[in-house]
């Protein structure tokens, strides 16, 4: 498989496989009108196989989202052709609006303006709870 370098992008690398298709989605990739590969199950030295997703645009991304979705990924910034700078994620000590609380009884349920704000409550499990209920994030 052929896949073209970028001139001007970003390259987020190193995505656990199988989670390229949440990140595109929740990044909100497809509304983009600019071209966007997903490579997935590319074999790899470190991890057996990783994900990767080549946005050929210089946009704004939601580390946040990505850091929810694998912290262990990178995101390479490229400029003429070239690696400018390249951020290692973790993950986001709070995620604002990049999922939904699932507790019909919250108050982010009843009132629509209200952000869906979650605090990350135990690192090594990777847990996420709704700073309202203290509902846990799927």
């Amino acid at each position: 498989m052929n896949i073209d370098s970028i001139s001007n992008g970003i390259v987020i690398d190193h995505i656990k496989a199988g989670s390229g298709m949440k990140l595109y989605e929740l990044l909100g990739l497809g509304e983009l009108d600019c071209s966007v590969a997903i490579i997935k199950n590319v074999s790899s030295k470190k991890m057996g196989k990783k994900d990767i997703i080549k946005i050929d645009a210089d946009i704004p991304v939601d580390l946040d989202v990505i850091g929810y979705v694998d912290p262990d990924a990178t995101v390479n910034i490229i400029k003429n052709g070239e690696l400018v700078k390249k951020l290692v994620i973790g993950l986001p000590e709070t995620l604002t609006d990049v999922i939904k609380c699932k507790n019909p009884r919250c108050i982010t349920s009843v009132e629509q303006e209200i952000r869906h704000i979650f605090r990350l409550t135990d690192r090594d499990k990777k847990i996420y709870r709704c700073i309202y209920c203290e509902t846990k994030a799927n």
